[in-house]
């Protein structure tokens, strides 16, 4: 029986299109990726985004059901995604098979300003102050890939889809604020059932790496540190996050524990 498809959820105000060369490059090695978008993003971006966790955990099973996907699933996800995919494991834990969570933070593991770095607020502040900006010379975009990504060798082509995907399905500050209070208001209070690998990198200028680690050392779970990528790993090294999904296919489900 073949391996069920990877589940990939992003973070805050990102979308499937966000995954970049990592989908098709993980769909290559693995056989098959889903991604959801969470409600006020992309293709649900026309949709009210609750302010808790929960809410999106409701949307995200619907919309993985609805498409035909079935239980145990495997999932990947970053960032508020990740918070989600925990939530999701911890309240249907008979149907998250797997779980990877890539630079993800939440409490009670971490504190405010681990999982938002203090140097990173003038820019959020200038993102959000320009929001409604989706022009071609827009600052959001730019602002926001100079504090998630550690690669500069895509900068151009990467603003120019980044901007094209906020024109075509733009995320409300609304939903924005929205998806921030709900990161912000979401606290795990148990320990995922299911095999679980947390992924970090040690270029992260959004969130502290040490987010990652304490909640791993806190789940008994494995810790995998890229060496130099910044927040958005799949996108500045895609290679080597499927290398390490592969590695975890080619083992048995008690191996992701350290």
């Amino acid at each position: 029986m073949s391996a069920p498809p990877w589940i990939l959820l992003r973070g805050l105000t990102r979308e499937s299109r966000h995954w970049g060369e990592f989908a098709p490059m993980l769909e290559a090695a693995a056989g098959g990726v889903l991604p959801v978008d969470l409600p006020g993003n992309g293709t649900a971006a026309q949709v009210g985004s609750p302010g808790d966790v929960d809410a999106f955990v409701d949307a995200v099973r619907a919309e993985v059901q609805g498409l035909g996907a079935r239980a145990p699933y495997r999932v990947l996800a970053m960032s508020l995604g990740g918070m989600v995919a925990t939530a999701w494991a911890l309240r249907y834990p008979d149907e998250i098979g797997q779980l990877v969570l890539v630079n993800t933070s939440m409490r009670p593991y971490s504190r405010f300003y681990e999982r938002l770095r203090p140097a990173a607020w003038p820019a959020l502040l200038r993102v959000a102050l320009s929001w409604r900006d989706a022009g071609a010379t827009g600052p959001a975009e730019p602002l926001i890939h100079a504090r998630t990504c550690a690669r500069r060798d895509t900068l151009a082509a990467d603003l120019d889809a980044w901007r094209a995907i906020r024109a075509s399905a733009p995320v409300s500050r609304a939903n924005a604020l929205r998806q921030l209070l709900a990161a912000a208001r979401y606290a795990a209070h148990d320990v995922p059932r299911c095999a679980t690998l947390v992924v970090s990198a040690r270029g992260d200028r959004l969130v502290n790496p040490v987010c990652s680690a304490r909640l791993a050392r806190a789940w008994g779970a494995r810790h995998l540190e890229h060496p130099w990528a910044g927040h958005d790993l799949p996108h500045d090294d895609p290679q080597w996050l499927v290398a390490a999904l592969r590695a975890l296919d080619r083992s048995p489900a008690s191996s992701i524990a350290p």
